[in-house]
């Protein structure tokens, strides 16, 4: 990705090609290693509040990062955590970091645990936790689907907890893709991959599933971006919304997005530095 050039990536020599979902577990890292930081993630972990010897399931452990810090406590009476993810590339990475059982699944379809999979055989049931971190807004198709898959997976009174990208998340830099997109006449809505949705709506449709919302709460935060907009893009941005362009084009539309978003997101003392705005949807739920 020519994009990288301008990123603090560039430098790394690192293999950053993305699998067949669009991610690479080490531009992730690279990039993004904020996401799963103590400084954003322990108010989520406090409301997961995981217990020794709990059952617990992470949708869309990504490297794994937070499961490993999740089976740390639950292991300790017998336990247990899998993570699972859409990505081949976050599945591996989160293998080699040491998570025991992780493997790839589509949230938005029943999970079944593979065989191999010792000691997660068969349909997956009797849950005390379903967690997911900065995942759920990747699934825009069919958000339904994925609390339907939580509420699978969940003894009665079980809890789903979860952060998200919600309402207003990423606003200017979200406006600014479809902009430019439209401009070059690309259907800007079909290539947007994102899904914020506002507090009511999603309080309104994790009942809609069957569970009782204790907590359904949004959170605004500048979240500085060390490897600048067009590095941020490169990871989030270029292989979902703009998958199917060529690279030229790719580097062209995310050049004009981040020539519009420097008014309002960019800063320095000298240098340029960058900052998007975040909000995040914390959410805790149980099914009854």
């Amino acid at each position: 990705m020519s994009s990288l050039k301008d990123s603090s990536v560039a430098s790394t020599h690192i293999d950053t090609a993305p699998d067949a979902s669009g991610w690479s577990a080490n531009l992730y890292n690279n990039v993004a290693s904020f996401v799963y930081s103590s400084k954003y993630t322990t108010p989520i972990l406090d409301l997961l509040d995981a217990k020794p010897g709990e059952r617990i399931i992470d949708f869309g452990c990504g490297s794994g990062e937070l499961t490993l810090d999740i089976e740390k406590i639950v292991e300790q009476r017998g336990g247990d955590i899998v993570g699972v993810d859409a990505s081949e590339s976050m599945i591996s990475k989160s293998k080699s970091n040491g998570l025991k059982h992780a493997f790839v699944t589509d949230l938005t379809k029943p999970v079944v645990f593979p065989s191999s999979n010792q000691g997660f055989c068969g349909p997956t049931s009797d849950f005390d936790a379903v967690f997911s971190n900065a995942a759920l807004h990747w699934c825009k198709n069919d958000p339904g689907a994925v609390i339907e898959n939580a509420k699978r997976i969940l003894k009665k009174g079980g809890r789903f907890v979860g952060e998200m990208g919600g309402y207003m998340n990423c606003a200017g830099l979200r406006s600014a893709l479809h902009t430019v997109l439209e401009r070059r006449g690309y259907d800007s809505d079909k290539m947007d991959p994102w899904y914020f949705p506002h507090d009511l709506e999603y309080k309104k449709l994790l009942e809609s599933h069957g569970f009782e919302v204790l907590s359904c709460t949004l959170h605004p935060r500048i979240t500085p971006v060390d490897a600048g907009l067009k590095g941020w893009m490169s990871l989030f941005v270029r292989n979902s919304w703009l998958k199917n362009l060529g690279d030229d084009e790719a580097e062209g539309v995310m050049s004009e997005v981040e020539k519009m978003c420097k008014v309002d997101m960019c800063y320095g003392d000298g240098e340029a530095r960058w900052g998007v705005m975040y909000v995040r949807l914390r959410f805790v739920a149980r099914l009854v």
